[in-house]
């Protein structure tokens, strides 16, 4: 059954809940030429290792578009009749945050990419709320800027859903019929 998504669709959930599996299985539901906007960067062999299995596991089929920093662009790129899977909000944030980008500035210019991007977007985010409170000032500046981007993300959104363990809880919104 082809799945219709609403135009953004965000995806939480924890290190290794399955929440990059959920939205992928989200999109190719739709039918739609898929498009992947990645933001992760092989910076070490372990994360080396996880992009291909990330890669392996999406197989054939889907457009990919390398944009660690500058997701608007990738999103202006879209037609109308993809579906876009942008992996991961987190790592992009990560990515402004380590450039020393004003973070501020580099929301609006995302926010501005998804309202005017043609084609339906679903974000995948970490959810990183839940855990004990950072040592290091750092960390603790990326787990408050990741919690208001995720806050903002889930208030732009038409459909919110939260997976832990694999499994999809509808947080906002509802899954369309046919969804996963």
């Amino acid at each position: 059954m082809k799945v219709s998504l609403p135009p953004l669709t965000l995806v939480l959930g924890g290190a290794a809940s399955g929440k990059s599996d959920y939205a992928e299985r989200l999109v190719v539901t739709t039918q739609r030429p898929l498009v992947y906007v990645a933001t992760a960067q092989a910076h070490d062999t372990e994360m080396s290792v996880k992009i291909a299995r990330h890669q392996a596991r999406r197989g054939a089929g889907w457009r990919t578009i390398e944009a660690p920093d500058n997701v608007a662009d990738a999103l202006a790129d879209a037609d109308p009749t993809e579906v876009v899977l942008l992996d991961c909000a987190t790592m992009w944030l990560s990515n402004q945050l380590f450039a020393d980008a004003d973070l501020a500035d580099a929301e609006s210019h995302l926010f501005s990419a998804l309202t005017a991007c043609e084609a339906p977007v679903v974000v995948v985010s970490n959810e990183v709320g839940a855990g004990i409170v950072p040592e290091n000032a750092l960390a603790r500046q990326f787990r408050q800027a990741q919690g208001e981007l995720n806050q903002r993300l889930a208030a732009r959104s038409d459909l919110v859903v939260a997976v832990m363990a694999g499994l999809p809880l509808v947080l906002k919104g509802a899954l369309p019929q046919g969804a996963p």
